[in-house]
């Protein structure tokens, strides 16, 4: 967690150590859920090891994947998180994982105690917000081989970690189809 913080901000030794007991450890089997839609999300996780997925499932059944989070990375569902009201997504280990959740409450002590903290977690919501518009106008404009290539240029371990299906799912196409984008994909090599 501390490199993923100093990437961002400069903190002392004294702030590490002040901000570690904030942080609540957990560990998380693979197919393990963190949250369920319709609880109310209690914490903003980073991802320590392993790697998960949040998702929705459509009135047809249908999984939607919207995020994954591999080492470094956050994840929430921060609509529920900031609110208060019931989650849309599920949040699902896909390989055992270990966690570090945090709490609003503790996370508004810690932006009081290490005001750099505050400067933290706005620059981590402005680059979710720039990557959330460049996922929807991919999303809008984008082939589908266009948007499989995007996805292995900014992710590749993603591309290696998680199925097909999720793949599928998070770029919005049957498995069917990114199959096929593979295949073509690996014969222009």
């Amino acid at each position: 967690m501390v490199d993923s913080l100093a990437r961002k901000v400069k903190f002392t030794a004294q702030d590490i150590e002040l901000l570690k007991p904030y942080f609540i450890p957990k560990k998380i089997r693979k197919r393990q859920y963190l949250l369920n839609a319709g609880d109310v999300c209690q914490y903003l996780t980073f991802v320590e090891k392993g790697m998960l997925r949040s998702f929705m499932v459509d009135d047809e059944g249908h999984e939607h994947v919207v995020q994954f989070a591999i080492e470094g990375w956050w994840i929430s569902d921060m609509g529920s998180f900031l609110s208060g009201k019931e989650a849309l997504y599920n949040i699902e280990a896909l390989e055992d994982s270990e966690v570090l959740n945090l709490s609003k409450q503790a996370m508004e002590e810690l932006m009081n105690q290490l005001p750099d903290m505050e400067r933290y977690f706005r620059l981590l919501m402005q680059n979710n917000i720039v990557a959330l518009q460049r996922r929807v106008v991919a999303y809008m404009s984008l082939s589908a081989e266009e948007k499989y290539l995007k996805l292995m240029e900014v992710a590749p371990d993603i591309m290696n970690r998680a199925s097909q299906q999720h793949i599928a799912s998070y770029l919005s196409m049957t498995p069917e189809t990114l199959s096929r984008i593979r295949k073509q994909v690996s014969h222009k090599k």
